[in-house]
């Protein structure tokens, strides 16, 4: 019963570290600049997964692999001639990120993350079952 809590556990700390990282993509969408005040715009990050291995899974932790990756698609370029950050052609350059995606990432990582709360909650109830029979 443990090894399924833990499995729903590391599901839970992913999709965290997934919704992190789409609030951060979030928040800089419209960053034209880098740390240190340069003409540099955000660019997209994204969670990738994997899993253990299913043979090592029975002999280690149940955990879930992740890395934060980032997009290298080109930026949005937008003609703003009077903007501080406009190149000689009067182009901006924005990050590359679309809000709709972001948003239905947003979703598809929380009702992952409320899918793996059930089941916890389904293995807390099965163990209490087993509990009761026992008793």
């Amino acid at each position: 019963m443990l090894r399924a809590i833990d499995v729903s556990t590391s599901g839970l700390v992913a999709q965290r570290q997934r919704m992190n990282t789409i609030a951060g993509n979030i928040a800089n969408a419209q960053t034209t600049v880098d740390a240190d005040g340069n003409p540099s715009p955000y660019q997209r990050r994204f969670v990738t997964f994997s899993a253990t291995d299913y043979q090592e899974a029975f002999q280690e932790d149940v955990r879930v692999d992740y890395r934060i990756e980032i997009d290298t698609s080109p930026p949005r370029r937008v003609h703003q001639p009077g903007h501080p950050h406009a190149d000689q052609d009067g182009y901006v350059s924005y990050p590359n990120i679309n809000m709709i995606t972001e948003f239905v990432n947003a979703m598809e990582a929380s009702r992952a993350y409320e899918a793996n709360l059930a089941a916890i909650e389904m293995t807390k109830q099965m163990a209490n079952q087993a509990m009761r029979i026992l008793a």
